[in-house]
């Protein structure tokens, strides 16, 4: 009998389906050059996957004299401009998220970006394509809290533990991990570590249904082999 395939897919975005990661560093150093204050590539991987909360406060400490919710603001402005220029996909994403819809598999989109944000990727890849929608002003904890997550099963209506989780940062892995699902790491900016909790692929670039079927299928033998 063949396994099961995933009761649903769930998907970071950035990193993970398109390279928005260089456009949110370039509104994070603008943003603290015009407060006086500095800002390199490096600090700027250091928020890589985790809440724009988070961000803020750190980008605060770095100088910014805005609140909390100015800042947020401020870079997804920012980060929209620039995406009206361009969207820089992930190879294999589009073409296995078409596979995914096809097949009948539901699919959620789990980001930490802010709803409007979340909702102009989704529309740029399609009306209707992704069933769920989680932003990180749907939360009240951001990665890597595995409520993120949680919340996306919750409202498709699925086991966690029947679901595959993609990400590309350890902010990212750690809240899929967390909440029970079948998590695969696809790194982009930031190496990813090797660990029995997770898969790490090179690339979506020719990955299918089967595929994930499969990284399904050695999640629930390792999740039987832990309760053993």
């Amino acid at each position: 009998m063949s396994p099961p395939r995933p009761a649903a897919v769930l998907w970071d975005m950035d990193g993970t389906i398109v390279d928005t990661e260089p456009y949110w560093m370039r509104a994070e150093t603008d943003l603290v050059t015009e407060h006086g204050g500095s800002w390199s590539p490096e600090q700027g991987m250091q928020l890589v996957g985790s809440g724009l909360v988070q961000s803020a406060r750190i980008l605060q400490q770095a100088g910014v004299a805005l609140e909390v919710d100015e800042i947020i603001d401020t870079l997804t402005d920012r980060v929209m401009v620039q995406i009206d220029s361009g969207l820089p996909w992930r190879p294999g994403a589009r073409e296995l998220i078409a596979e995914l819809r096809e097949a009948g598999v539901p699919i959620a989109l789990v980001t930490m970006s802010i709803r409007r944000m979340a909702l102009k990727v989704a529309s740029a890849i399609g009306d209707g394509v992704f069933d769920v929608v989680i932003a990180g002003d749907d939360v009240e904890h951001a990665k890597p809290h595995p409520q993120p997550y949680l919340l996306a099963a919750e409202r498709l209506g699925v086991a966690i533990g029947d679901c595959v989780a993609i990400e590309d940062s350890e902010f990212g892995l750690v809240s899929a991990v967390s909440s029970g699902a079948a998590t695969i790491g696809v790194p982009l900016h930031l190496t990813l570590h090797e660990a029995p909790t997770h898969e790490l692929w090179p690339t979506l670039e020719g990955t299918t249904l089967a595929d994930l079927t499969a990284a399904l299928e050695r999640h629930h033998h390792r999740a039987t082999g832990a309760d053993a």
